[in-house]
């Protein structure tokens, strides 16, 4: 999930919502180098305008509270339908997922939380997940990390 914000000319993202308890123990899985893989739905990249990202881009990731605490590059990203997710990207989502069918549960679950969110955005009451639904699957490598987190209200780093 994009911030609008930059950071030292990156997009900045953050995994799951802000100042959730979701986005800290992704956080910490990211730092850790346990979580070297995300998805996303590509209706949400549309609808927020974000790029799909490409092999050797960097972002700015932040944490719950809105600090810049590392960089992740991105090393592969293929867009397909859910029924495609495979068992090795599930476990390299680095949560514990068993197979593809346990991660499926689990990225339902949080996307139908916010599902009446993405329809109005679409202007599509109608619209679900479904095996169709195309799924944007990021595989990155921590690139840095900042050894103090640098504040939301410096986004430039530099002071």
């Amino acid at each position: 999930m994009q911030d609008p914000r930059s950071f030292r000319g990156m997009a900045v993202c953050g995994f799951a919502h802000p100042g959730s308890e979701l986005r800290r123990e992704l956080t910490d899985l990211v730092l850790a180098g346990t979580k070297t893989a995300t998805a996303g739905l590509e209706v949400e990249y549309r609808l927020d305008g974000d790029p799909t990202p490409t092999p050797g881009t960097r972002e700015a990731v932040i944490d719950a509270e809105g600090r810049f605490v590392a960089v992740i590059e991105t090393t592969e990203c293929r867009v397909l339908p859910m029924s495609e997710v495979d068992d090795e990207f599930a476990r390299d989502e680095g949560e514990g997922f068993a197979d593809a069918a346990d991660w499926r549960r689990a990225h339902e679950r949080f996307w139908n939380g916010y599902v009446d969110e993405i329809r109005d955005r679409l202007g599509d009451p109608a619209w679900s997940l479904s095996d169709e639904t195309l799924v944007v699957c990021q595989r990155f490598r921590l690139a840095e990390v900042y050894p103090e987190p640098l504040p939301p209200e410096d986004p430039s780093g530099e002071g």
